[in-house]
C-alpha cells in the first residue's frame, strides 16, 4: 500500500513539475487548506508563511536530491548494483532522511512563539490531509479517463 501511495505521489509530483501552471494551482490550494485547517489569524499567517515556505523549499531540494541521486540510480542500474554501491545508497538515503528531520525540527523551533503549540501539531495533520485529498483527486481523475 505504501509503495502504491509513493508511486502515486511520485507521478503527481512529476506531473506537477512538467506543468508549472498546475503546480501553482496546487500550491495555492495547499496554502488555502493549511490556512483554513490551522485557522490562522492574519498576524499568525504573516509570521507563519515565510518560515513554512523556506522550510518547504529546503524539503523540496532534499526530495529532488533523493530522486536524482538515489531513485534514478535504483531505476537504471539496480540489476548491476554492487553491494558497496547499495550500501552507499543506503547511507545517502539515511543522511537525506536525517536532513529532512533537521529541517522539520528547525521549522518547529522557528514556529514556537509565533503559533500556539496546538497549531504546530495540527500543521502535520493538515499536511497529511492535504496529501490524501490530492491523491484522492488524482485517483478520481484517473478513474474518469
Amino acid at each position: 500500500m505504501k509503495n502504491i501511495l509513493f508511486l502515486l505521489l511520485f507521478v503527481a509530483t512529476t506531473t506537477m513539475i512538467a506543468q508549472p501552471d498546475r503546480h501553482e494551482k496546487i500550491k495555492a490550494y495547499k496554502v488555502a487548506h493549511i490556512t483554513e485547517q490551522l485557522e490562522l489569524t492574519s498576524e499568525e499567517a504573516t509570521a507563519f508563511w515565510p518560515i513554512y515556505n523556506a522550510s518547504e523549499e529546503k524539503m523540496r531540494a532534499l526530495r529532488k536530491t533523493e530522486r536524482k541521486e538515489i531513485m534514478e540510480k535504483i531505476r537504471s542500474d539496480f540489476e548491476t548494483l554492487s553491494d558497496a554501491e547499495a550500501n552507499a545508497l543506503i547511507d545517502k538515503s539515511i543522511k537525506l532522511k536525517q536532513q529532512e528531520l533537521q529541517v522539520y525540527s528547525d521549522l518547529v523551533a522557528n514556529l514556537k512563539g509565533k503559533l500556539p503549540p496546538k497549531k504546530i501539531i495540527l500543521l502535520r495533520k493538515a499536511e497529511e490531509d492535504f496529501k490524501r485529498k490530492l491523491l484522492d483527486r488524482f485517483k478520481n481523475r484517473r478513474n474518469k479517463d
